[in-house]
């Protein structure tokens, strides 16, 4: 497989990845962003934002260059926190109002356990490269045969450097979560990411299409990725199974209504809802042809899905239609999320932006 480094894309689902010639392996020292802590400036909440979501009644940011940024007014105002790394962060999780991880490009996990104030570096990179190669490895002299490929791609990816991008990361409990990004990486932690293990020969994903995200639903766990891929494991995450959807291009996200119903979402604003747990599938009218970014489940129970054009559609609850919302300043959206006094937060390519539904602003 040919690799590119993806280190200078601000997120990979956003603008795509390309196809590119290998290259050899660098030197640890040509990756100072790994030690190099963000820099704070008063410009951050108006830098590329790629993740926003909720820390109990908190809000918190992550985006280009490490910047990682928190809001206690539901989005009126934002403060930059210091973070280990200046590499760019992708997306960020919390499973409490002060348990969060973030993750980013060179295979970055960052931990917090007081609500974002502070982070620590849990994984990286060179350290998730060599974690790979030792669960191929032991797969290998169980299975010499059907371990091979796996074994390749492993000693490829600790050649390669530490340069591949995480895209996304669920936590499932305080212990148990899993991260997931380019070329099939994904690994588990059951032990709140003191402990990481690959988790690569437990995805129906032989061809190693890019994982671009994650969600919990019901008692299942989706993740969705490039050329159409879907796969799903139940709550335990032993074994993600792919499912069959109608369309062949990437999804970016997927969410689920209050009936459980999930709806996934892509390129060109491709979106399908299916009510069977992924069995069957219904088209989603968007009136659009620019790919959805993510989405969120409103208080009142509508769905929101944002483009990567600042378009902002709303859906009821079970509906399969959208209504475009008019925008006097749309932004290249990148993430959602709703506050507790209703309104949205948008994180963009041009910072976050608060948005009130009922004013449209």
């Amino acid at each position: 497989m040919k690799r590119m480094r993806l280190s200078n894309w601000l997120l990979v689902p956003f603008f795509g990845i390309l196809p590119s010639v290998g290259f050899a392996a660098p030197a640890a020292d040509v990756f100072p962003v790994l030690d190099t802590p963000a820099v704070v400036s008063e410009r951050a909440s108006s830098s590329a934002i790629l993740s926003v979501t909720k820390a109990g009644e908190r809000l918190v940011a992550v985006g280009e260059r490490g910047i990682v940024l928190l809001s206690d007014d539901a989005g009126l105002t934002w403060r930059q926190v210091t973070v280990p790394v200046s590499v760019t962060l992708t997306a960020v999780n919390f499973v409490s109002s002060t348990s969060g991880w973030a993750v980013g490009h060179f295979g970055i996990v960052l931990h917090t356990d007081d609500g974002g104030e502070t982070w620590t570096k849990q994984l990286d990179g060179q350290q998730a490269a060599t974690l790979a190669l030792q669960a191929a490895e032991q797969r290998a002299i169980a299975d010499p045969e059907g371990a091979a490929r796996a074994l390749s791609e492993a000693r490829y990816l600790v050649a390669d450097g530490p340069d591949k991008p995480f895209l996304d990361v669920l936590f499932v409990s305080e212990n148990t979560g899993f991260v997931i990004g380019a070329y099939n990486l994904i690994f588990r932690t059951d032990d709140g990411g003191k402990t990481w293990t690959s988790w690569q020969a437990h995805v129906d994903n032989p061809g190693g299409l890019h994982l671009y995200g994650i969600r919990a639903v019901g008692d299942d766990i989706y993740i969705v990725g490039e050329q159409g891929l879907l796969l799903k494991a139940d709550r335990s995450g032993a074994q993600f199974k792919a499912l069959q959807t109608p369309y062949e291009g990437s999804y970016f996200g997927l969410i689920a209504d209050r009936s459980g119903d999930v709806i996934v979402f892509g390129l060109r604003a491709n979106a399908y809802r299916s009510a069977d747990g992924g069995v069957t599938w219904n088209k989603v009218d968007l009136s659009s042809q620019v790919s959805i970014s993510d989405g969120v489940r409103l208080s009142n129970g509508s769905l929101a899905l944002v483009s990567q054009s600042g378009e902002v559609f709303i859906g009821s609850d079970q509906g399969l239609d959208f209504k475009p919302q008019p925008m006097r300043q749309p932004l290249p959206a990148t993430s959602v999320v709703q506050t507790d006094d209703g309104a949205i937060v948008i994180g963009s390519l041009r910072g976050v932006k608060r948005i009130d539904l009922g004013s449209r602003n």
